[in-house]
């Protein structure tokens, strides 16, 4: 039977000893032997296994999922599953290089022309900064339906989108300072003009009219701009940020 020490098959596999070395340590890929020596040696079993290491590997899958979907006992379910699962994460990539793509060649267009590119396709792609967090809320969908939704205004428009937000939370600061409580059909009515503002981005439950996610999602929110301080200025103060908290409580949970 045909063996190869970690030198010949690193050689053969085009990869480093020390990751032969590494695989082995983890209990990743083991020698089908070691001699009196101290070598390693790889066979036909190894060898194989060495084999859907690099495919799984080159196709971005992590060491500790290789290693699950090889130990499994339904192992081909778990390879095809974990592939799928990371074709889903490199969609996302290549959606995201696309804009990032389209950005450059834009900018490069406009400048062979002589023109200045528009301030927004300079930043197609790179100005998802909430992403981790919208995904980790409300799924990828909602994140990827908002963005698009997002990326498809123009510059004065997103200028406009965020002037309105930052007067819709300045009016509760507003109240608050009047001294309305939050069931006040003051209060109350701008509770129903801020889920409106929900409802008009896309990828929300608001937006798709799903009454019992759009409750929760309306009340994940409210708890956030108690919880988190960096809402608290756009209220005008904590106490502003806990008042409108209690109105859209109370709004869509009256009872």
């Amino acid at each position: 039977m045909v063996e190869w020490t970690v030198q010949q098959l690193a050689q053969r596999a085009g990869i480093s000893g020390r990751a032969l070395r590494h695989y082995h340590q983890i209990g990743l890929l083991t020698p089908d032997r070691i001699g009196a020596n101290g070598y390693r040696y790889y066979g036909p079993t190894s060898v194989a296994r060495l084999q859907r290491i690099l495919l799984l590997r080159d196709a971005g899958v992590s060491l500790d999922e290789i290693a699950t979907v090889l130990d499994s006992e339904h192992d081909q379910a778990d390879e095809v599953a974990a592939l799928e699962k990371h074709l889903v994460r490199l969609r996302r990539d290549r959606e995201a290089l696309d804009r990032r793509i389209a950005s450059v060649e834009h900018t490069i267009a406009m400048r062979r022309q002589g023109r200045l590119p528009r301030m927004d396709m300079m930043l197609e792609g790179f100005n998802d900064r909430y992403k981790t967090e919208v995904v980790s809320r409300w799924g990828q969908e909602a994140f990827d339906a908002s963005n698009q939704w997002w990326h498809a205004k123009t510059l004065a428009q997103q200028q406009q989108f965020q002037a309105d937000a930052e007067q819709l939370l300045a009016r509760w600061g507003e109240l608050h300072a009047a001294g309305h409580g939050p069931s006040s059909p003051e209060a109350q009515a701008h509770a129903a003009a801020h889920v409106a503002w929900f409802a008009q981005i896309p990828g929300t439950p608001t937006h798709a009219n799903d009454p019992a996610n759009a409750t929760a999602m309306v009340l994940g929110m409210a708890n956030l701009y108690v919880t988190n301080p960096d809402f608290h200025p756009a209220f005008g103060s904590s106490e502003a940020a806990d008042f409108a908290a209690q109105a859209l409580r109370i709004h869509v949970s009256p009872t």
